[in-house]
Protein backbone atom coordinates (compact mmCIF):
# COMPACT_ATOMS: atom_id res chain seq x y z
CA UNK A 1 0.00 0.00 0.00
CA UNK A 2 2.80 2.41 0.89
CA UNK A 3 4.58 1.71 -2.39
CA UNK A 4 1.37 2.45 -4.29
CA UNK A 5 0.96 5.76 -2.44
CA UNK A 6 4.56 6.73 -3.28
CA UNK A 7 4.03 5.83 -6.94
CA UNK A 8 0.84 7.89 -7.17
CA UNK A 9 2.48 10.86 -5.46
CA UNK A 10 5.45 10.67 -7.85
CA UNK A 11 3.13 10.53 -10.83
CA UNK A 12 1.20 13.58 -9.66
CA UNK A 13 4.37 15.55 -8.99
CA UNK A 14 5.84 14.70 -12.39
CA UNK A 15 2.60 15.81 -14.08
CA UNK A 16 2.83 19.16 -12.30
CA UNK A 17 6.49 19.51 -13.22
CA UNK A 18 5.71 18.99 -16.91
CA UNK A 19 3.87 22.32 -16.89
CA UNK A 20 7.17 24.02 -16.12
CA UNK A 21 8.64 25.83 -13.19
CA UNK A 22 8.30 29.58 -12.81
CA UNK A 23 11.65 31.27 -13.39
CA UNK A 24 12.33 33.34 -10.24
CA UNK A 25 14.43 35.77 -12.32
CA UNK A 26 12.07 35.85 -15.32
CA UNK A 27 9.22 38.09 -16.31
CA UNK A 28 6.39 38.57 -13.77
CA UNK A 29 3.49 40.97 -14.24
CA UNK A 30 -0.14 41.51 -13.43
CA UNK A 31 -2.56 43.27 -15.72
CA UNK A 32 -5.37 42.67 -18.18
CA UNK A 33 -5.54 39.84 -20.71
CA UNK A 34 -7.71 39.59 -23.79
CA UNK A 35 -7.95 36.96 -26.50
CA UNK A 36 -8.10 36.85 -30.25
CA UNK A 37 -9.60 34.06 -32.28
CA UNK A 38 -11.52 33.26 -35.44
CA UNK A 39 -10.96 36.57 -37.23
CA UNK A 40 -7.16 36.12 -37.06
CA UNK A 41 -7.07 32.34 -37.55
CA UNK A 42 -4.59 31.46 -40.29
CA UNK A 43 -2.97 34.90 -40.48
CA UNK A 44 0.79 35.18 -40.09
CA UNK A 45 2.02 36.14 -36.64
CA UNK A 46 5.01 38.38 -35.97
CA UNK A 47 7.14 35.24 -35.53
CA UNK A 48 6.23 34.12 -39.06
CA UNK A 49 4.07 31.16 -38.10
CA UNK A 50 0.36 31.00 -38.82
CA UNK A 51 -1.99 31.89 -35.98
CA UNK A 52 -3.97 28.87 -34.76
CA UNK A 53 -6.84 29.78 -32.47
CA UNK A 54 -6.81 26.17 -31.22
CA UNK A 55 -3.16 26.26 -30.07
CA UNK A 56 -1.94 27.42 -26.66
CA UNK A 57 -0.16 30.57 -27.84
CA UNK A 58 -0.11 34.28 -27.02
CA UNK A 59 1.06 37.70 -28.08
CA UNK A 60 3.31 39.78 -25.83
CA UNK A 61 5.03 43.10 -26.49
CA UNK A 62 8.58 42.15 -25.52
CA UNK A 63 9.09 38.52 -24.45
CA UNK A 64 11.17 36.51 -26.94
CA UNK A 65 9.33 34.28 -29.38
CA UNK A 66 9.21 30.74 -28.03
CA UNK A 67 9.09 31.87 -24.40
CA UNK A 68 6.66 29.91 -22.30
CA UNK A 69 4.59 31.70 -19.69
CA UNK A 70 2.03 30.63 -17.15
CA UNK A 71 -1.05 32.84 -17.23
CA UNK A 72 -3.39 32.79 -14.22
CA UNK A 73 -6.89 34.25 -14.29
CA UNK A 74 -7.04 36.20 -11.02
CA UNK A 75 -10.84 35.94 -10.89
CA UNK A 76 -10.95 32.14 -10.71
CA UNK A 77 -7.32 31.03 -10.18
CA UNK A 78 -7.31 28.90 -13.36
CA UNK A 79 -3.95 28.72 -15.15
CA UNK A 80 -2.65 27.81 -18.57
CA UNK A 81 0.84 27.61 -20.08
CA UNK A 82 1.22 29.33 -23.45
CA UNK A 83 4.04 29.93 -25.92
CA UNK A 84 4.73 33.46 -27.14
CA UNK A 85 4.57 33.61 -30.95
CA UNK A 86 3.20 37.07 -31.72
CA UNK A 87 3.48 40.73 -30.75
CA UNK A 88 0.80 42.71 -28.96
CA UNK A 89 -1.51 43.51 -27.37
CA UNK A 90 -1.98 46.96 -28.77
CA UNK A 91 -4.75 48.02 -26.39
CA UNK A 92 -3.52 50.04 -23.41
CA UNK A 93 -3.49 48.36 -20.00
CA UNK A 94 -3.44 44.88 -21.54
CA UNK A 95 -0.30 42.84 -21.04
CA UNK A 96 -1.06 39.70 -23.08
CA UNK A 97 -3.37 38.53 -25.88
CA UNK A 98 -4.24 34.85 -25.72
CA UNK A 99 -5.43 32.36 -28.31
CA UNK A 100 -9.05 31.31 -28.03
CA UNK A 101 -7.99 27.86 -26.75
CA UNK A 102 -6.00 29.45 -23.91
CA UNK A 103 -8.89 31.77 -23.10
CA UNK A 104 -11.22 28.77 -22.91
CA UNK A 105 -8.93 27.09 -20.39
CA UNK A 106 -8.94 30.26 -18.29
CA UNK A 107 -12.74 30.42 -18.50
CA UNK A 108 -12.62 33.99 -19.82
CA UNK A 109 -14.52 33.76 -23.11
CA UNK A 110 -17.65 35.38 -21.73
CA UNK A 111 -15.80 38.29 -20.09
CA UNK A 112 -13.34 38.86 -22.94
CA UNK A 113 -10.89 40.79 -20.74
CA UNK A 114 -9.81 39.59 -17.29
CA UNK A 115 -7.13 40.40 -14.72
CA UNK A 116 -4.20 37.97 -14.94
CA UNK A 117 -0.77 37.20 -13.58
CA UNK A 118 1.85 36.31 -16.20
CA UNK A 119 4.98 34.43 -15.10
CA UNK A 120 7.78 33.34 -17.38
CA UNK A 121 8.77 29.68 -17.08
CA UNK A 122 12.31 28.37 -16.92
CA UNK A 123 13.56 26.76 -20.13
Amino acid sequence: MRLLLIAITSLLLSACASQGQVDPHGYHAEGQASYYGARHHGNKTASGERFDQNALTAAHRSLPFGSRVQVTNLRNDKSVVVRINDRGPYAKKRIIDLSQKAAEQLDMLRDGVVPVRVEQLAD
